[in-house]
């Protein structure tokens, strides 16, 4: 075996031991933190979720209970979602759906909707999206109030004609200079509620019926 071939064939070994290394001390340092991880996950999601829901009309952890629904074009993912339900002595409040504004700008926009159970829209969140900082993120509560201005709505409440922004003759408000943005999540939103009142028993589910 020549010099230059020993060379090489050290090189790869060392390669290979330090890859298995690290492999191996990423999935300890992944182990020893999923757990935190997973909590702050669900602590972030519950807030969320509080400020989709009206404060002190619910006693129930709606994340405990939350419980999955099968993939439906009305609620724009990929993948099937959850609902969270809002229950007071067991009886039903409201729930939290998440939806998926497909057409956003930058992709996919995550929201959750919070619902009551007369249908009205009592918050919106965006939980994860991909619009242009500075121009599109004012969907984000944390940067701007301007996903407030659905409190309040419902089907039918503005008519469904109004269900758009003002640019395109609807009710809703933009910033100027992203229109495709809040398009996507007034679209999203409008077609959340449409879900809702196709299935609102299930939804409403008091917690007897679901144990």
């Amino acid at each position: 075996m020549t010099a230059v071939l020993r060379a090489a064939l050290g090189t790869a070994l060392a390669l290979l031991v330090f890859s298995v290394a690290g492999t191996v001390l990423l999935s300890g340092t992944y182990a020893l933190t999923r757990g935190t991880i997973e909590r702050s996950e669900q602590a972030e999601k519950l807030q969320l979720i509080a400020q989709a829901l009206p404060a002190g009309a619910y006693d129930n952890n709606p994340v405990a209970d939350a419980f999955d629904l099968a993939r439906d074009p009305l609620l724009g993912g990929r993948l099937p979602g959850q609902a969270y339900p809002a229950r007071k002595a067991g009886q039903p409040v409201g729930v939290v759906l998440e939806a998926v504004a497909p057409d956003g700008y930058g992709g996919e926009i995550r929201l959750i909707v919070g619902i009551l159970a007369d249908g009205r829209v009592i918050g919106v969140r965006v939980t994860a999206h991909k619009e242009t900082p500075g121009l599109g993120d004012y969907i984000d509560i944390k940067k701007h109030p301007w996903i407030r201005q659905f409190e309040g709505t419902r089907l039918g409440e503005p008519p469904a004609e109004l269900w758009k922004v003002r640019k395109d003759g609807g009710r809703f408000d933009y910033l100027a200079g992203a229109t495709i943005t809040p398009r996507a999540v007034v679209k999203a939103v409008r077609k959340a509620l449409e879900y809702f009142e196709q299935h609102k028993a299930a939804l409403l589910a008091t917690q007897e019926e679901t144990t």
